[in-house]
Protein backbone atom coordinates (compact mmCIF):
# COMPACT_ATOMS: atom_id res chain seq x y z
CA UNK A 1 0.00 0.00 0.00
CA UNK A 2 2.86 2.35 0.78
CA UNK A 3 4.19 1.56 -2.63
CA UNK A 4 0.90 2.60 -4.26
CA UNK A 5 0.90 5.87 -2.33
CA UNK A 6 4.47 6.45 -3.38
CA UNK A 7 3.44 6.01 -7.03
CA UNK A 8 0.46 8.39 -6.69
CA UNK A 9 2.40 11.20 -4.96
CA UNK A 10 4.41 12.24 -8.07
CA UNK A 11 1.22 12.24 -10.19
CA UNK A 12 -0.57 14.35 -7.57
CA UNK A 13 2.44 16.65 -7.36
CA UNK A 14 2.38 17.21 -11.17
CA UNK A 15 -1.41 17.76 -11.08
CA UNK A 16 -1.05 20.36 -8.30
CA UNK A 17 1.71 22.15 -10.24
CA UNK A 18 -0.49 22.27 -13.38
CA UNK A 19 -3.44 23.49 -11.28
CA UNK A 20 -1.35 26.25 -9.61
CA UNK A 21 0.10 27.28 -12.99
CA UNK A 22 -3.41 27.53 -14.50
CA UNK A 23 -4.64 29.62 -11.57
CA UNK A 24 -1.56 31.86 -11.81
CA UNK A 25 -2.22 32.53 -15.51
CA UNK A 26 -5.89 33.26 -14.77
CA UNK A 27 -5.02 35.70 -11.97
CA UNK A 28 -2.40 37.37 -14.18
CA UNK A 29 -4.97 37.90 -16.97
CA UNK A 30 -7.43 39.43 -14.51
CA UNK A 31 -4.68 41.66 -13.12
CA UNK A 32 -3.63 42.78 -16.63
CA UNK A 33 -7.26 43.54 -17.52
CA UNK A 34 -7.70 45.53 -14.31
CA UNK A 35 -4.52 47.54 -15.02
CA UNK A 36 -5.71 48.26 -18.57
CA UNK A 37 -9.05 49.47 -17.16
CA UNK A 38 -7.36 51.77 -14.68
CA UNK A 39 -4.74 53.11 -17.09
CA UNK A 40 -4.63 56.91 -16.97
CA UNK A 41 -6.73 57.03 -13.81
CA UNK A 42 -5.30 58.22 -10.51
CA UNK A 43 -4.74 55.61 -7.84
CA UNK A 44 -7.94 54.73 -6.06
CA UNK A 45 -10.44 52.05 -5.48
CA UNK A 46 -12.10 50.06 -8.22
CA UNK A 47 -15.38 51.83 -7.41
CA UNK A 48 -13.83 55.24 -8.11
CA UNK A 49 -12.37 54.01 -11.38
CA UNK A 50 -15.69 52.54 -12.52
CA UNK A 51 -17.57 55.70 -11.47
CA UNK A 52 -15.17 57.78 -13.54
CA UNK A 53 -15.60 55.48 -16.56
CA UNK A 54 -19.39 55.62 -16.17
CA UNK A 55 -19.25 59.42 -15.92
CA UNK A 56 -17.27 59.64 -19.16
CA UNK A 57 -19.73 57.27 -20.82
CA UNK A 58 -22.68 59.40 -19.64
CA UNK A 59 -21.07 62.54 -21.12
CA UNK A 60 -20.54 60.68 -24.39
CA UNK A 61 -24.21 59.68 -24.50
CA UNK A 62 -25.27 63.30 -23.87
CA UNK A 63 -22.97 64.54 -26.65
CA UNK A 64 -24.28 61.91 -29.06
CA UNK A 65 -27.87 62.96 -28.25
CA UNK A 66 -26.93 66.61 -28.84
CA UNK A 67 -25.31 65.72 -32.17
CA UNK A 68 -28.42 63.77 -33.16
CA UNK A 69 -30.63 66.79 -32.43
CA UNK A 70 -28.30 69.09 -34.38
CA UNK A 71 -28.31 66.66 -37.30
CA UNK A 72 -32.12 66.59 -37.27
CA UNK A 73 -32.26 70.38 -37.24
CA UNK A 74 -29.76 70.59 -40.10
CA UNK A 75 -31.74 68.08 -42.14
CA UNK A 76 -34.93 70.11 -41.60
CA UNK A 77 -33.12 73.29 -42.65
CA UNK A 78 -31.71 71.61 -45.75
CA UNK A 79 -35.18 71.07 -47.17
CA UNK A 80 -35.42 74.78 -48.01
CA UNK A 81 -31.89 75.13 -49.46
CA UNK A 82 -31.35 75.14 -53.22
CA UNK A 83 -30.58 71.55 -54.17
CA UNK A 84 -31.79 71.22 -57.76
CA UNK A 85 -30.41 73.32 -60.58
CA UNK A 86 -31.32 73.28 -64.26
CA UNK A 87 -29.57 75.51 -66.79
CA UNK A 88 -30.22 75.74 -70.54
CA UNK A 89 -28.53 78.14 -73.00
CA UNK A 90 -30.23 78.78 -76.32
CA UNK A 91 -30.65 81.15 -79.26
CA UNK A 92 -34.34 82.21 -79.53
CA UNK A 93 -33.78 84.57 -82.48
CA UNK A 94 -31.90 83.89 -85.69
CA UNK A 95 -30.49 87.41 -86.00
CA UNK A 96 -28.30 87.17 -82.90
CA UNK A 97 -25.08 85.23 -82.86
CA UNK A 98 -24.55 82.51 -80.29
CA UNK A 99 -26.51 81.12 -77.39
CA UNK A 100 -26.75 84.34 -75.40
CA UNK A 101 -30.17 83.59 -73.89
CA UNK A 102 -30.68 81.20 -71.01
CA UNK A 103 -33.18 79.65 -68.61
CA UNK A 104 -32.10 78.92 -65.05
CA UNK A 105 -34.23 76.88 -62.65
CA UNK A 106 -33.33 76.83 -58.93
CA UNK A 107 -35.35 74.55 -56.63
CA UNK A 108 -35.23 73.28 -53.07
CA UNK A 109 -35.71 69.65 -52.03
CA UNK A 110 -39.49 69.85 -52.34
CA UNK A 111 -39.33 71.32 -55.87
CA UNK A 112 -40.11 74.88 -54.77
CA UNK A 113 -38.13 77.80 -56.15
CA UNK A 114 -38.07 79.92 -59.29
CA UNK A 115 -37.19 80.02 -62.97
CA UNK A 116 -35.24 82.93 -64.47
CA UNK A 117 -35.14 83.33 -68.23
CA UNK A 118 -33.13 85.92 -70.09
CA UNK A 119 -33.87 86.64 -73.75
CA UNK A 120 -31.01 88.43 -75.48
CA UNK A 121 -31.43 90.40 -78.71
CA UNK A 122 -29.11 92.81 -80.50
CA UNK A 123 -30.43 95.90 -78.79
CA UNK A 124 -31.66 94.64 -75.41
CA UNK A 125 -32.09 91.77 -72.97
CA UNK A 126 -35.27 90.87 -71.16
CA UNK A 127 -35.38 88.94 -67.92
CA UNK A 128 -38.40 86.94 -66.75
CA UNK A 129 -38.92 85.22 -63.43
CA UNK A 130 -41.54 82.57 -62.71
CA UNK A 131 -42.24 80.85 -59.39
CA UNK A 132 -42.14 77.06 -59.23
CA UNK A 133 -44.07 75.16 -56.57
CA UNK A 134 -43.69 71.41 -56.10
CA UNK A 135 -42.07 71.09 -59.53
CA UNK A 136 -44.72 73.01 -61.48
CA UNK A 137 -45.72 76.55 -62.26
CA UNK A 138 -48.97 78.30 -63.12
CA UNK A 139 -47.26 80.26 -65.90
CA UNK A 140 -46.79 79.05 -69.46
CA UNK A 141 -43.25 77.74 -69.98
CA UNK A 142 -41.19 77.86 -73.14
CA UNK A 143 -39.58 74.67 -74.44
CA UNK A 144 -36.23 75.78 -73.00
CA UNK A 145 -37.79 76.51 -69.60
CA UNK A 146 -39.36 73.03 -69.59
CA UNK A 147 -35.89 71.58 -70.36
CA UNK A 148 -34.36 73.56 -67.47
CA UNK A 149 -37.12 72.39 -65.12
CA UNK A 150 -36.67 68.77 -66.22
CA UNK A 151 -32.91 69.07 -65.75
CA UNK A 152 -33.43 70.39 -62.22
CA UNK A 153 -35.78 67.53 -61.36
CA UNK A 154 -33.97 64.66 -63.11
CA UNK A 155 -31.75 63.75 -60.14
CA UNK A 156 -34.74 63.28 -57.88
CA UNK A 157 -36.95 60.44 -59.14
CA UNK A 158 -39.79 61.44 -56.83
CA UNK A 159 -40.13 64.66 -58.88
CA UNK A 160 -39.23 63.40 -62.35
CA UNK A 161 -42.54 64.21 -64.05
CA UNK A 162 -43.00 67.84 -65.05
CA UNK A 163 -46.60 69.01 -64.76
CA UNK A 164 -47.44 72.09 -66.81
CA UNK A 165 -50.66 73.72 -65.71
CA UNK A 166 -51.56 76.91 -67.57
CA UNK A 167 -54.77 77.46 -65.62
CA UNK A 168 -55.14 80.30 -63.13
CA UNK A 169 -54.56 78.87 -59.66
CA UNK A 170 -56.28 80.49 -56.72
CA UNK A 171 -54.94 80.42 -53.16
CA UNK A 172 -56.86 77.20 -52.48
CA UNK A 173 -55.43 74.09 -54.12
CA UNK A 174 -58.85 72.44 -54.23
CA UNK A 175 -58.59 68.67 -54.58
CA UNK A 176 -54.78 68.95 -54.39
CA UNK A 177 -54.89 70.65 -50.97
CA UNK A 178 -52.39 68.94 -48.68
CA UNK A 179 -51.16 66.40 -51.26
CA UNK A 180 -47.49 65.54 -51.43
CA UNK A 181 -45.76 65.96 -54.80
CA UNK A 182 -45.47 62.17 -55.31
CA UNK A 183 -49.20 61.73 -54.76
CA UNK A 184 -50.07 64.58 -57.14
CA UNK A 185 -47.89 63.06 -59.88
CA UNK A 186 -49.54 59.66 -59.48
CA UNK A 187 -53.01 61.21 -59.45
CA UNK A 188 -52.53 63.39 -62.54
Amino acid sequence: MNEQIANVIPVLFVAVIIWVTGLSVFVYLIYARFNALGKGVKAGSLTKILDEVLGIQKKNVEQIDLLGKELGKTQKDMVSHIQKVGFVRYNPFNETGGDQSFSLCLLDKMGNGFMISCLHTRDRSRVYAKPVEFGKTKYKLSDEEVKALKEALKYHPECSKVIIDNRMIERSYGSMEGLMHKTAIKKY
